[in-house]
């Protein structure tokens, strides 16, 4: 046990920095490349997926020993991703379909009327 404590959590240090690499490669991508959107978007996609398989083996300790000889749970992660596509799904629905604020009268024809009933006319 003490053994365990005194380790340098390498793995943690290079997640990290592989982590804010990453982000700022995708943060370039955004705003100072001239590439096409499409590209663009392809390659934050492909960041995020690397950058997710990251944090899964260097933090979330998918296949140390301790955790039952490298047992991955994998019906953990089936439903996170399933949560992960319902709430993106959702998002994208409601950007795109979703209410929008935009009244055209503003409340003002109520307005007329009730002005129109204390003036008496």
């Amino acid at each position: 046990m003490a053994e365990h404590s005194k380790r340098f959590p390498i793995n943690h240090i290079i997640g990290f920095v592989l982590s804010i690499v990453l982000t700022l490669l995708a943060a370039w991508a955004a705003l100072g490349s001239d590439l096409p959107v499409k590209w663009i978007i392809a390659g934050i996609m492909t960041l995020a997926v690397i950058q997710a398989g990251i944090q899964l083996f260097m933090f979330m300790h998918m296949t140390e020993r301790e955790s039952g000889g490298g047992h991955v749970p994998w019906n953990m992660m089936f439903h996170g991703f399933v949560l992960a596509a319902i709430i993106v799904a959702g998002s994208l629905f409601t950007m795109s379909f979703g209410f929008t604020h935009d009244h055209d009268d503003g409340g003002s024809h109520q307005q007329e009327e009730q002005q129109e009933e204390h003036s008496g006319h």
